[in-house]
């Protein structure tokens, strides 16, 4: 019997155990919710109606496809163009295609202000009247980039194409003209009949009819869903797998489904299915849902309900969002700065130029040009000959340069061997090459659970039977071992090889037959659950709703107690090799209240035993007074508890024949009840379960990955922050947060409802405070909301996010404005209603800082839509750079909301990945990937750009000084062929080697001194401060390298008696300089030092020098007179020693400087990371010497209760008999053979 919602049964709190969807909740529920809800607004009056169902707004016609296309289900597309409302199932994550892909691109290429800006430029160049660089100059650059970054958009759009195809291409069988046809998945429509077999993937969202199984029952993985591998089981109506078994029948079949329109619900559908005049209900039960796999199932029979971009899975998939980093957008804003100051500077410059010309330029006869312009629209023309000489400043290889970074800090990446998983032959991949130094500074990570912090593999580990604890390394006589080897179960022809046991001494216990306790305990495990079996070749293979019971009953089948089979009402089993079976009177399944469940079983001897199990905090409230091992099990449930396993009471009770049959009625009674059934069978349940006695305990190990403890404290350390946002239950969520370290023993743990009160109190008092508006609100500082010492950590449910958040509010409001027309809000409302906008953002914003204030956060039974509205709070509110990391489709619109998108690769479910930036197959290689590679790429991208700006700067601000000797005319300082070769070829490849190759410390080091990583969170490497020590850097160096050549030149005689005074001997010395500066102050930033490194700074001198022999020598002049000028200047001013000496004095003032600065840095103010460079090679000798301890989980006394399914168990389907029963022959149109079930006897669940 599934669950009401919490919000319609009228109750203030929310369930911790229901999953909300307000998200995407519909009309009708919301009028079930609203109406149940005591409202403080007058009624307005309304006729007496007869209650009418809401319409259904889905319609689908089995075998039908020229239906779907009548005009009723046309939509609007563009303006008069209709198309189906139902679409068809080929899936589209691709952004372009042949017709978009150039006009998108340059779209979102030119919003890049940079680009733009050199548009600009080239526009301007073209004007002869004030170009002073030809045109080509730009052109070919800007081209170039554009072209780099389409070709890497088109090469990542590709492999998107790539994906889509091989997907919308996968086949399956489609009932077509009566037959069933191979189809393609693209081909699928609304309406068709699908045929499925064993291991397929479902291809649109089924209702599933029939199956080879009995009464229709289909059994599906949903790994690519939520990344669990345990199976689900669902079933078709009974008139339709009694009646659409053969292909004439299914090609008969024309039924109409009345459905909920498309959303993103994964735990709910409701509809009606019309068929030969009758109605039947429909449920998710009766659903196959696109993404999971057929398991143990030969055939099934499904119709499409919903196909492609209408599917739930692809509805929860989210918007694919542009992602851009902070350096990216900081950028944009300076390339802005830039801009401003080069109009400034322009400005300042075209107005000189008019000045000069009244005063000087007009009555110098040798300056007359006979163009006839006045002083005024000469500074004009000056104005904008500047803006295109001082472009520079912001050269266009700026971007080449970072894309190259970008493309191979992403190839280090997939290349790292450290972050190889092995066993399933998968390496780590950068699926995006525009996001890396964002890794480096991450403040939170947003995490999955199932299937990303654990395996989903439980593990029996320990027990406790008749108050002794078994477990541990130790022998069959019983002497304890400091390491052991594993149990050989080759005695037991049953045992699954894989199930690891070090306690020898239990394994001889139950071999003896001697310890009636052990025989018991095991006995109890084989027999009471729900587990369903299947015999594959001879091998048991058993079907759990849960993977804790499948541990359990896996470990009774080791033991020697090995489940066989079951019926409606008996159960087989092989006791230690002899096969008996029992009669199961009655089954009392597990739900989230009673946290246990019983079965009573007939013993062959006519005995009748209950058998259960459950956690101990409802055990021990109902064990008999002289129930023994009370407080050796309690002792022994702590110990588990300490070493975080997941325990389980087990305990019986003897049941005579005439109590039996007096409970069994009043069972029987309480099934027949009409209202409220599931209260008065816990009623019934509770006189029969009490009296216990205990046989012991289990302890089970729910599997996290390798390494996720030691991660998640490292990255704790680097002060990243880490949310676990999941669809499990409140109390599975809990336990694992205790496993992997995330919660500890000393921190204060608040729940939903004292968020909410303290969230309300702060409210009540913002309400009492004079009227603020909403930007002062904000920036005034709030007082912590927990004030008491110690750490803090919150655990929430999605139903108390959506109180405390409002958005039930929100469509209860919207809603009732719809039916009641808009009114004034209420001038007094209550303390737990928003009064409008400005509050509900207030709200958000308190609930955001009181998480921040947590040191650990976990959301539970959350939706896919509420985990990337958490992600979205935080980025909005704290500006934080967010990572969410998970493996499921669930998971995908958290991955898409948040800045970094990480998929766990190497599952069933690939969905996360395709939709993630980075992927790999472990949690653990998250801190290498953030701590090293993150840490690296950041810190390489901040240097680039700092080193890049500075020297710009320095190239291009000579031109600015020398504008004061040469009247302001827009006359280049440098030769043109430099000014082109120096971005290029002079001064690039040392920049780009340090951003590619540059470490401070080594992985190793990174790895042991988290909070290295800090500086990158904090934005301290790259910033607008940074950014404007390197432009007065680059004015200091540029003073240098104009003003020391021009005062050396100044009455100056050389070594033939010529002065080398002249504008071109000037430009090569200030070039010169300029080349060894930069080169040489490159070098003083390098921390790593490679022969790469040694070669691209000596070489870079090396080509500047090489080239300018060559173009300022006789030869080239002659073939291109008019385009290599300097004819002999290099020559000529390069053999005066006195040129070379104001070289040296150039550049050793240009850098003492700095070298200063560093020195005085590092010595007295140094960094973390100073300090650890000093001591590099002691910290590596140490890392040598110790070898890490192995982590030990956290000690602490809490108990970790059991966890059983998420979901129902198989009771109902067992008692049913409906996975039991025979199948009864088919039959063809014998209608009145069928009994008539029109409502939800139809499923018989």
């Amino acid at each position: 019997m599934s669950r009401r919602r919490a919000d319609s049964e009228g109750s203030m709190r929310p369930d911790d155990e229901v999953m909300p969807y307000s998200d995407d909740e519909t009309d009708e529920e919301l009028e079930d919710t609203s109406e149940s809800e005591p409202e403080g607004e007058p009624e307005v009056p309304q006729p007496d109606l007869e209650p009418r169902a809401p319409d259904v707004g889905w319609k689908v016609k089995a075998n039908d496809r020229p239906y779907h296309q009548l005009p009723e289900f046309q939509k609007k597309v563009f303006l008069c163009i209709k198309k189906s409302r139902y679409s068809g199932n080929a899936i589209k994550t691709y952004k372009y295609n042949v017709l978009t892909f150039i006009p998108l691109n340059l779209y979102e290429q030119f919003k890049r202000a940079a680009n733009l800006y050199f548009l600009a430029l080239l526009i301007l160049q073209i004007i002869p009247q004030i170009t002073t660089l030809p045109w080509y100059t730009t052109l070919v650059p800007l081209v170039v980039v554009l072209g780099i970054t389409a070709i890497k958009d088109l090469v990542d759009d590709l492999a998107r194409h790539r994906m889509d195809k091989e997907i919308n291409n996968r086949k399956c069988d489609v009932l077509l003209n009566g037959s069933f046809q191979e189809s393609r998945w693209r081909q699928i429509q609304v309406g068709d009949v699908v045929r499925l077999k064993k291991n397929d993937f479902i291809p649109a969202d089924l209702l599933l009819l029939s199956s080879s199984n009995p009464n229709s029952l289909c059994y599906v993985e949903t790994a690519e869903l939520d990344g669990e591998t345990n199976l689900k089981f669902k079933m078709g109506l009974r008139v339709t797998d009694e009646m659409l078994q053969e292909e004439r029948q299914l090609a008969g079949f024309n039924a109409l489904i009345e459905c909920e329109e498309p959303n993103n619900r994964l735990d709910k559908f409701l509809g009606t299915m019309l068929w030969n005049g009758e109605r039947y209900p429909l449920e998710l039960d009766n659903m196959l849902l696109r993404g999971c796999k057929i398991r143990n199932t030969d055939v099934c029979h499904g119709l499409v309900i919903f196909a492609g971009a209408d599917t739930k899975i692809m509805k929860n998939s989210g918007k694919t969002r542009f992602k851009r980093t902070k350096i990216d957008e900081l950028m944009n804003y300076m390339v802005y700065t830039i801009f401003a100051l080069l109009v400034l500077v322009a400005a300042g410059l075209g107005i000189g130029h008019t000045f000069w010309y009244e005063q000087i330029g007009s009555k110098a006869w040798y300056l007359y040009d006979g163009l006839g312009y006045n002083s005024t629209y000469r500074g004009f023309l000056s104005f904008w000959g500047y803006i295109i000489v001082l472009n520079t400043m912001v050269p266009i290889s700026l971007y080449v340069s970072v894309e190259v970074i970008r493309l191979g800090q992403s190839k280090f990446i997939n290349w790292d061997l450290q972050m190889y998983f092995a066993e399933k032959d998968t390496p780590a991949k950068a699926r995006t090459t525009t996001l890396n130094e964002q890794l480096g500074q991450i403040q939170y990570i947003f995490s999955d659970k199932t299937g990303t912090l654990t395996q989903n593999i439980m593990q029996f580990k320990k027990c406790t039977i008749a108050g002794r604890s078994y477990g541990n390394p130790t022998t069959a006589e019983g002497v304890s071992l400091d390491r052991g080897r594993p149990v050989d179960w080759s005695w037991n022809q049953y045992a699954d090889k894989k199930f690891q046991f070090m306690d020898h001494l239990l394994v001889a216990n139950v071999k003896s037959k001697k310890d009636k306790e052990a025989t018991e305990f095991f006995k109890l495990l084989s027999l009471c659950h729900t587990v369903m079996v299947d015999n594959k070749d001879g091998e048991l293979v058993y079907q759990a709703a849960s993977p804790d019971e499948g541990a359990l009953v896996t470990a009774a089948r080791n033991f020697g107690f090995v489940f066989l089979s079951r019926t409606q009402d008996t159960v087989t089993i092989m006791e230690m090799g002899q096969e008996k079976t029992y009669e199961m009177l009655a089954l009392l399944d597990f739900n989230s209240d009673r946290k246990r469940m019983s079965i009573i079983l007939k013993f062959p001897d006519g005995r009748i035993r209950l058998y259960c199990k459950g956690a101990d905090t409802v055990i021990y409230e109902r064990l008999a007074q002289n129930t023994k091992y009370k407080e050796t099990t309690q002792t022994a449930l702590d110990n588990f508890a300490n070493d975080t396993l997941r325990t389980l009471c087990l305990c019986y009770k003897d049941i005579s024949a005439n109590e039996y049959e007096t409970w069994s009625r009043k069972h029987k009674e309480a099934q027949l009840v009409m209202v409220d059934r599931d209260a008065a069978l816990d009623r019934v349940y509770e006189e029969v379960e009490k009296d216990l006695m205990l046989i012991g305990a289990t302890a089970i190990e729910d599997k996290l990955q390798d390494g996720v403890p030691e991660t998640i404290a490292t990255l704790a350390k680097a002060d990243i922050k880490i949310w676990v946002l999941t669809g499990d239950k409140k109390e599975t969520a809990e336990n694992i947060g205790y496993s992997c370290s995330l919660l500890t023993d000393d921190m204060n743990i608040h729940y939903g409802d004292d968020v909410n009160e303290k969230l309300s109190v702060r409210q009540a008092t913002r309400r009492h405070q004079a009227p603020t508006n909403f930007r002062r609100a904000r920036q005034r500082p709030e007082e912590s909301f927990f004030t008491e010492p110690g750490k803090n950590a919150l655990i929430i449910t999605g139903g108390w996010l959506n109180e405390i958040l409002y958005e039930k509010k929100k469509k209860r409001r919207r809603l009732r404005l719809r039916r009641l027309g808009r009114r004034p809000p209420p001038s007094n409302p209550q303390d737990g209603q928003p009064m409008n906008e400005w509050e509900k953002e207030m709200r958000q914003i308190d609930f955001v800082d009181m998480a921040c204030e947590c040191e650990a956060v976990i959301c539970c039974r959350v939706t896919p839509n509420q985990k990337a509205n958490v992600v979205s709070l935080v980025k909005k509110y704290k500006k934080a750079v967010t990572l969410s990391i998970g493996d499921g489709a669930n998971d995908v619109n958290m991955i898409k909301t948040a800045d970094i998108g990480v998929g766990i690769s190497g599952q069933e479910g690939m969905q996360a990945v395709m939709s993630s930036d980075y992927a790999f197959a472990q949690f653990r290689y998250l801190q290498r990937l953030l701590l090293v590679h993150g840490r690296w790429s950041y810190i390489r991208m901040c240097k680039f750009l700092r080193f890049f700006f500075f020297k710009n700067f320095s190239f291009t601000l000579v031109h600015f000084w020398y504008s004061f000797f040469n009247g302001y005319s827009s006359q280049t300082a440098y030769e043109d062929w430099f000014i082109t070769l120096y971005n290029l070829a002079y001064s690039s490849l040392p920049v780009l080697l340090v951003g590619l190759l540059d470490q401070d410390v080594n992985d190793r080091l990174s790895l042991k001194f988290p909070k290295l990583y800090i500086p990158g969170q904090q934005g301290t490497l790259f910033n607008y401060k940074n950014f404007f020590i390197s432009l007065f850097h680059g004015i200091f160096v540029s003073l240098i390298i104009f003003f020391i050549p021009y005062g050396a030149f100044l009455q100056t005689m050389g070594q033939d008696g010529e002065a080398p005074s002249d504008y071109q001997s000037f430009a090569v010395v200030t070039a010169s300089s300029l080349i060894f500066t930069v080169n040489l102050q490159i070098s003083l930033d390098t921390s790593y030092w490679t022969f790469v490194n040694c070669f691209a700074v000596l070489g870079s001198i090396a080509i500047y020098f090489g080239i300018m022999f060559d173009i300022h020598s006789g030869g080239i002049h002659v073939i291109f007179p008019s385009v290599f000028t300097f004819t002999g200047a290099a020559s000529n001013a390069l053999r005066q020693p006195y040129l070379w000496l104001t070289i040296i004095l150039t550049v050793g003032i240009s850098l003492l400087p700095v070298i200063c600065i560093q020195f005085l840095y590092k010595t007295i103010w140094p960094s973390v990371g100073d300090k650890v460079q000093r001591n590099r090679k002691k910290y590596e000798m140490q890392m040598e010497e110790k070898k890490p301890e192995p982590f030990k989980r956290g000690m602490r006394s809490r108990r970790s209760a059991y966890a059983f399914s998420h979901s129902r168990g198989y009771a109902d389907l067992i008692s049913s008999g409906q996975s039991i029963r025979r199948r009864p022959p088919a039959r063809s149109g014998a209608r009145e053979n069928i009994p008539e079930f029109p409502r939800r006897e139809a499923e018989n669940i």
